[in-house]
């Protein structure tokens, strides 16, 4: 196994090179390659990026588009070019959202699909019939690293805001926000109707039920299925009350 140091500085696009392959593939790697690499194999370097090009490039477009609401995603398989995902294509799947789908699952997901339509990619290329279509640059979107502080919960922000950003910002950075006094995880959440004729105030906890816990938000209520406070495994709500009492009253808050 050969792990470059430096990548671009022209050592090891000369081992590449030396290596003579046909084709090249990458995924999830994180870094911008240069031409010396990128021109080292004849059909140059496949990658698959889980969007459907030329939505979401960039580094999060799995966390982005749960965290923005989307119903929808996919896998592309490009050529890699020196602009980030702007390659050509020559494969793509569309892949629903799933309501239960959080960072985990929906990138194991697309994980699997993807590697299968690399290795048809390459099936392609090797029997001459793939076709390589440029992307619409108009059409582009992008998403950037996703860093802690994305993960901080604003409970100002609707119900459904705030549960696609519990589904999204899992494993990492998880949303978070404060609970007496202490940073606390929350991992799973459910969306679930409200009277408008209540006066909600955001944070507060309405109801104390066996498996949730009900919190007013910015505009609905939402159950707080699974959480995690400092130094503790994550855990059902369930298993959490009962060593942890939380009271109608008390307040899930933002941080500072």
């Amino acid at each position: 196994m050969v792990q470059p140091v430096r990548l671009n500085d022209g050592e090891f696009a000369s081992w590449l090179g030396d290596q003579r392959p046909d084709i090249c593939a990458l995924t999830a790697y994180g870094r911008i390659l240069k031409q010396p690499i990128l021109e080292a194999a004849p059909h140059g370097i496949l990658n698959m990026h889980p969007s459907m090009l030329p939505r979401y490039r960039g580094p999060s477009p799995i966390q982005s588009a749960l965290i923005r609401g989307e119903t929808e995603t996919g896998v592309t398989i490009m050529r890699l070019s020196v602009e980030m995902d702007a390659g050509d294509i020559v494969l793509q799947e569309r892949v629903p959202i799933l309501p239960e789908d959080d960072g985990i699952t929906l990138t194991s997901r697309l994980a699997e699909l993807g590697g299968r339509k690399l290795c048809d990619a390459i099936d392609q290329i090797a029997l001459s019939s793939a076709v390589f279509s440029p992307q619409n640059h108009a059409n582009a979107s992008y998403c950037g690293l996703i860093k802690k502080r994305d993960g901080q919960i604003d409970w100002s922000k609707a119900s459904l805001d705030i549960h696609n950003l519990v589904r999204g910002a899992q494993p990492w950075p998880a949303a978070h926000c404060l609970f007496s006094g202490d940073v606390v995880k929350v991992l799973k959440t459910e969306l679930l109707p409200h009277s408008s004729t209540v006066h909600l105030s955001p944070g507060e906890v309405l109801e104390v039920e066996a498996d949730r816990v009900v919190v007013a938000t910015g505009e609905g209520t939402i159950g707080v299925l699974k959480i995690q406070a400092p130094g503790k495994r994550a855990m059902a709500t369930a298993d959490y009350l009962r060593g942890h009492a939380i009271l109608p009253g008390q307040r899930f808050e933002n941080l500072p």
